[in-house]
């Protein structure tokens, strides 16, 4: 029987975390640098941990103003850019240890998502930083990126686990990436449109590319935008179809080694 993981990226300030956690499983807890931090931080693993959901760290480039989706790639020597995510990832850490939660991952967010699934030095960088904090916190963290992402051969490397991760809500081009937000119908606003996607990339392991060709795209968890206008009614029906298909619907966490 399939098995897949629903995360949502939350405790950015925007959209109704609190009907998201009614169906998603992992969290994504923005760490201050494109949002959130602080008081929300606290609240959103708080509201996770009594919901049951699978909290990991969101950190981002500090840039508020375009919420993280600007890249800083160069702006950052290769100690400075562990320093800034392993700071953002022991707020959440610390969160986590105060709500009587645990940490269990790491996944960039906007820009440096993207700047780490291409560039090998910034995945490393990035590497080192959830390295660092699961040594500090004595639990070993994964890390979500794309199925075509740099970062998954240089985690193999260190050896830490790697999840590859699919989105429901934003359109693929035929090389496996992600079309620029730029790029008109870029985002999914319909739930019909996002719940079609999901299923497939959940039952066959593929997707339909922005050109109509299909492509495959193995994904252990999907992904809802939290900040999507209708990120609820995506997730909720996605949810629902899912079980109806007969697949279970569970933290990654809770099968990564």
């Amino acid at each position: 029987m399939a098995s897949i993981d629903l995360n949502a990226d939350v405790g950015e300030e925007c959209g109704d975390d609190d009907a998201l956690f009614e169906v998603v499983t992992t969290a994504n807890v923005a760490a201050g640098g494109h949002a959130g931090g602080g008081a929300v931080l606290i609240e959103t693993v708080t509201s996770c941990a009594a919901r049951n959901v699978a909290v990991g760290a969101h950190p981002s480039y500090p840039d508020r103003e375009n919420f993280g989706r600007l890249s800083q790639h160069g702006e950052y020597d290769a100690q400075d850019l562990t320093a800034l995510i392993r700071n953002q990832v022991l707020d959440v850490a610390a969160a986590c240890a105060s709500s009587g939660t645990t940490l269990t991952h790491v996944k960039a967010h906007g820009a440096l998502y993207h700047d780490i699934a291409r560039d090998p030095e910034a995945a490393e960088a990035f590497l080192a930083a959830v390295i660092d904090v699961s040594k500090d916190i004595g639990s070993d963290l994964y890390v979500t990126g794309s199925p075509a992402s740099q970062l998954q051969p240089a985690a193999q490397l260190r050896g830490v686990a790697f999840v590859a991760e699919a989105f429901i809500d934003r359109l693929y081009n035929p090389d496996g990436t992600l079309a620029p937000r730029s790029q008109p119908n870029a985002v999914h606003t319909d739930p019909q449109l996002a719940l079609e996607q999901a299923t497939s990339i959940a039952l066959e392991g593929r997707v339909r590319a922005s050109d109509g060709s299909v492509i495959d795209l193995a994904a252990q968890t999907l992904c809802v935008h939290g900040d999507s206008p209708d990120a609820v009614a995506m997730a909720s029906v996605v949810h629902q179809r899912l079980i109806e298909r007969g697949v279970t619907i569970s933290p990654i966490s809770q099968h990564v080694h």
